[in-house]
């Protein structure tokens, strides 16, 4: 196995078992063993975890102005000077300086009319990574975390769960579901090459007996009492040296890329961590977020945008376009928003300010049907119009698309039972 190289080792572990082999395979075990088809379907979970099933979560973090990237509104008042742009799909427009995610139109459906009540950085980021508000009783899991005990294969290398670029963002951990589903991080300059701290400084061997010896001295720990806290640490370790001495930790060296396929993502911390985000998800994670700050535009919103539209344009085409031509794009749901959207209304520092009335997201992949518009803002953009979608819309929404249960209870360490998703119901317009 160790002589197999990184993209025929992805193509093993990346075998998959067709929906309709399973439920003729499912059908033929009931009538052979007698046991209730409804029994038989039980293993669904395992067999989500072979098809693959992934989420990619570009979050924008600082809030990105909806009028300058997916719902601008020129030649009105508050629109500014920002330009629309015609993309591959008739009659939709979007903001000027995002050519490249124009010419994907066909495989990205545009909410336009996502809208919330929380304004402020930490508890609307918090919202939008976990679902629930922040309390002070308990620390909710991530969607990402939540989706990856649902679909990440039980025996694999890689993490689950990753998250690349900007730090700072809040609700983003495995909260109650503890360290296996806790997001392993990649920023600044780890982005593209394998991190020093998954780097092995000695040989196998020694690493291999010196686990060995933790092992004895745990093991005299926990006889004496300490068995909580030697459990603990040993999933962290264990995880930690599957991940140390998997031949896939290759898979964080963007070197293996062509330069034609980097160019095509763009030479930016944000267009290397999308390239990445590809790269996990084909070596078997189940849920990357890949972060982009600096979107909290209270002044020179429109040059301030521009500039990051000059990052996250090429990467997300890309993201979309190579995921699709690899064969990945069906399985794998690719989401861009942030925790709000700006003010229609421009304020005196040329920029705008927290708006949670009505912002954007844009779906990709995992089902969804692309060149669509869901929603619609009034026409000088303070509010939504039309089709309004929750946070919990959007939750339910992700989770239609893999193929997990929403309503599934988690137990808190209070003994309350928490909902995946507490609410809301799917937008149907957006599998339609």
């Amino acid at each position: 196995m160790d002589q197999l190289t990184w993209h025929e080792r992805v193509s093993l572990d990346r075998q998959t078992v067709s929906r309709r082999s399973f439920l003729y395979g499912a059908s033929a075990v009931a009538a052979a063993t007698g046991i209730n088809f409804r029994d038989v379907m039980s293993l669904r979970a395992d067999e989500l975890r072979k098809q693959g099933k992934a989420m990619i979560l570009l979050f924008m973090q600082g809030g990105p102005s909806q009028l300058e990237t997916f719902d601008p509104k020129p030649g009105t008042e508050n629109g500014g000077p920002t330009t629309a742009i015609s993309t591959t799909v008739s009659g939709i427009q979007i903001a000027e300086g995002w050519e490249r995610t124009a010419q994907q139109m066909q495989d990205i459906a545009i909410i336009r009319s996502m809208t919330n009540k929380e304004g402020e950085h930490q508890r609307a980021s918090y919202q939008m990574h976990t679902g629930y508000i922040p309390s002070g009783s308990v620390k909710h899991p991530s969607l990402g975390a939540c989706i990856a005990q649902e679909l990440a294969p039980k025996d694999r290398e890689l993490p689950a769960v990753v998250t690349i670029g900007d730090r700072g963002t809040y609700g983003t951990g495995a909260g109650f579901l503890g360290v296996d589903y806790e997001p392993f991080q990649v920023v600044g300059r780890s982005i593209g090459v394998v991190p020093d701290n998954i780097s092995p400084i000695i040989g196998e061997k020694r690493f291999t007996r010196r686990q060995g010896l933790l092992d004895r001295l745990e093991g005299e720990f926990a006889a004496r009492g300490g068995e909580t806290v030697v459990s603990n640490h040993r999933r962290v370790y264990d995880k930690s040296a599957k991940l140390v001495l998997s031949p896939l930790t290759t898979t964080f060296d963007l070197s293996q890329e062509s330069a034609e396929t980097k160019e095509r993502y763009g030479d930016s911390e944000f267009g290397k961590g999308c390239l990445l985000a590809r790269r996990l998800i084909e070596a078997g994670v189940t849920f990357v977020e890949v972060r982009l700050g600096g979107w909290d535009t209270h002044q020179e919103v429109f040059s301030g945008v521009k500039n990051l539209a000059g990052k996250c344009d090429p990467a997300l085409a890309a993201l979309i376009s190579d995921l699709k031509e690899r064969g990945l794009l069906d399985s794998t749901l690719v989401m861009w928003t942030g925790e709000f959207g700006r003010t229609p209304k421009i304020n005196p520092r040329t920029g705008r300010d927290h708006w949670p009335r009505n912002f954007n997201a844009l779906l990709a992949g995992g089902g969804i049907k692309g060149g669509q518009v869901i929603g619609e803002s009034a026409a000088n953009g303070i509010g939504v119009a039309s089709d309004p979608v929750t946070v919990p819309d959007l939750f339910q929404t992700i989770c239609t698309a893999l193929e997990v249960n929403p309503a599934k209870e988690n137990m808190s360490p209070i003994g309350r039972p928490l909902k995946i998703v507490d609410g809301g119901k799917p937008v149907s317009k957006l599998f339609g």
